[in-house]
């Protein structure tokens, strides 16, 4: 059983308490290990069975079906930590509910909001958002997709890659660039329906853990006016605004990915036999264990911080959301790779859970903002405040 003592912690009250335990129960008569072969089918079936369940109401605000007045970072976390411990798929299928519609919540239209995030809180619309690129990747910059605008609204031609629930997504968020001025600041969101002529989302990436990705390309891609997302060259802000929200809830899941870990390893220790005792008896081991306990609360105290920060305070985080998802992801591969260990050639046996825990965590070191990535913000950040 994971530890729930990090609850008592003031960055909590009363309600993320009972949303966690709530969550807890639910998780545990409602998820199964194992999806088959067709992800495609089981997200599709995760995100209606979230929408049934009353989960995905914390994805978007009350205004529009959601259970807070704004975006809750650290409802969004909980729930992500206790997801991914129990399921990576399930998680998921959550985080991109919320990332895929982030941007239409915090700067959407009436109409917008109206039009989809009804339909998001309750799972009968699966949503996407579209940034990366193939040459460009995240350097949003260098950013290639260009919606060039027109009497009737505007016209969409480029590319976007790794797109999480590409192909199955109902709507995609989309950056492109509409050339008020050169770099960032010309630059505006959208947002798409599938199915609009000129977008080909048939082309599937497959990864080392299966989510539903894929390549999307616009060739002569029609929008109507009413498409734009917020006003035009607002995108890049709209972004990264948009992610200083979900980039905390990532830690959350790698939180969630280590703290199974290290309850499987912590089991197969207490139950292994060893040298004619037990292989927790073992002070290597022992040695491993802490470790592990050790990156665990660190990732925890700056994750829930980091989501304090931007509900309590009421101020941007990114430098808190930065150090959270860095070290969180980061240790939590250490954890994974410790329980692997521990658990010796069953560790790398397909069907194991630490053997998926394996290949679920290393993405999340990649997305949302690479660790590289993290770093920089983090020193950036740091370095204008020694400035001061």
């Amino acid at each position: 059983m994971a530890d729930r003592t990090f609850l008592d912690w003031p960055f909590f009250d009363e309600s993320h308490r009972r949303l966690a335990g709530e969550l807890e129960k639910w998780c545990r008569s409602e998820l199964a290990e194992g999806h088959g072969t067709d992800v495609d089918a089981a997200c599709r079936t995760l995100v209606r069975k979230l929408g049934d369940g009353g989960w995905l109401r914390y994805c978007v605000p009350a205004a529009w079906g959601g259970f807070h007045e704004a975006l809750d970072v650290r409802s969004l976390a909980l729930i992500r930590e206790t997801l991914a411990r129990h399921d990576g798929l399930a998680d998921f299928a959550f985080a991109m509910q919320g990332l895929g519609s982030g941007t239409i919540s915090l700067f959407g239209s009436e109409a917008q909001r109206r039009d989809y995030l009804p339909a998001v809180a309750v799972g009968k619309k699966i949503a996407a958002f579209a940034l990366t690129e193939p040459i460009s990747g995240s350097d949003v910059a260098q950013m290639e997709t260009e919606a060039a605008a027109d009497r009737d609204g505007f016209v969409v031609q480029g590319a976007k890659t790794y797109i999480s629930n590409g192909g199955i997504a109902d709507f995609y968020v989309l950056f492109a660039r509409t050339g008020e001025v050169p770099g960032t600041r010309g630059i505006s969101a959208f947002v798409v329906e599938a199915g609009t002529d000129g977008l080909d989302d048939g082309e599937r990436i497959e990864v080392i853990a299966p989510h539903p990705l894929a390549t999307l390309r616009f060739n002569d891609m029609r929008l109507p006016h009413s498409a734009l997302l917020g006003e035009r060259g607002k995108g890049f802000a709209q972004a990264m605004a948009t992610l200083d929200v979900f980039r905390t809830t990532v830690g959350a899941a790698a939180l969630g990915f280590a703290r199974r870990a290290l309850d499987e390893a912590t089991g197969r220790a207490a139950t292994r036999r060893s040298g004619g005792g037990m292989l927790a008896d073992n002070a290597i081991v022992q040695s491993m264990l802490a470790e592990m306990v050790l990156d665990v609360d660190a990732s925890a105290l700056l994750v829930y911080r980091a989501a304090w920060v931007r509900d309590v305070q009421g101020r941007r985080n990114s430098r808190e959301a930065a150090l959270a998802k860095l070290h969180a992801t980061d240790s939590a591969q250490n954890v994974i790779d410790k329980a692997v260990q521990i658990f010796g050639g069953l560790g790398v046996t397909v069907g194991v859970p630490v053997e998926r825990l394996y290949r679920e965590i290393r993405a999340l070191r990649i997305y949302e903002g690479a660790s590289e990535v993290q770093k920089v913000v983090i020193a950036r950040n740091h370095l204008a405040e020694f400035g001061k």
